[in-house]
């Protein structure tokens, strides 16, 4: 059931499995895209790459045809890639990996095996995607303020964070602007996210109006 459809008895491809490959390829890789979209946030040009990719190294592995010195030279073209790619987060980085590995079993002639790898992963993202699986920490968030140099952090905004957080830690404490400020850094839980505006507020009162940040500790975790 899993066999390979190349035949390893003649020493090339014939035109017919390379055209059973290249077709499964680019099938693949629309249901691998039509995958990736469900609530996710992407361009057209990735999606483009993401149908298109398992056919590109199904290709690539098809010129090798087991030459190992060429199957290292073609690894050292594809690291080059990463170098000239713009950092993603981790879902755009699986989708990479994931139209690359059906592609790497279709350039192989495991056609049953790359549908099979195909559905099962795709499933599994709708799946993880739909369930609460890892949300516990999305509701952490990252608040970060800059105060005067001589104001004391310890106990400025203690009043203030006990009073709309669940839950505070302090994270960070680093000097900014040439040493004259501090910029203190809590991982926080909001009681109610409504009240945000209200505590940003009572915060500036403390700080001297100076700069207050929130955001969600997911959005900066999630790049690789």
């Amino acid at each position: 059931m899993l066999d390979t459809i190349i035949d390893a008895s003649t020493t090339g491809m014939s035109v017919k499995t390379a055209l059973i490959c290249t077709g499964t390829s680019i099938g693949l890789g629309i249901i691998i895209s039509l995958f990736y979209m469900f609530r996710s946030k992407y361009t057209k040009s990735y999606i483009i790459t993401l149908a298109l990719l398992p056919a590109l190294t199904q290709i690539v592995i098809t010129l090798v045809n087991g030459n190992l010195g060429t199957g290292l030279a073609i690894m050292g073209a594809f690291s080059l890639v990463r170098f000239r790619s713009l950092p993603g987060d981790s879902k755009h980085i699986l989708g990479v990996f994931y139209a690359m590995s059906v592609g790497l079993a279709t350039g192989m002639g495991y056609i049953t095996f790359a549908v099979l790898c195909t559905f099962i992963i795709g499933i599994m993202m709708i799946i993880l995607e739909v369930i609460p699986f890892a949300e516990k920490g999305m509701n952490d968030s990252t608040l970060r303020i800059v105060i005067p140099e001589d104001a004391d952090y310890d106990e400025l905004f203690s009043e203030i964070l006990k009073k709309y957080t669940k839950k505070c830690s302090l994270e960070r404490v680093r000097t900014v602007n040439m040493g004259t400020m501090y910029e203190v850094n809590y991982r926080i839980v909001m009681k109610n996210e409504k009240q945000l505006k209200d505590m940003m507020d009572e915060i500036r009162v403390r700080n001297g109006n100076l700069t207050v940040n929130f955001f969600k500790v997911a959005e900066a975790v999630g790049e690789l």
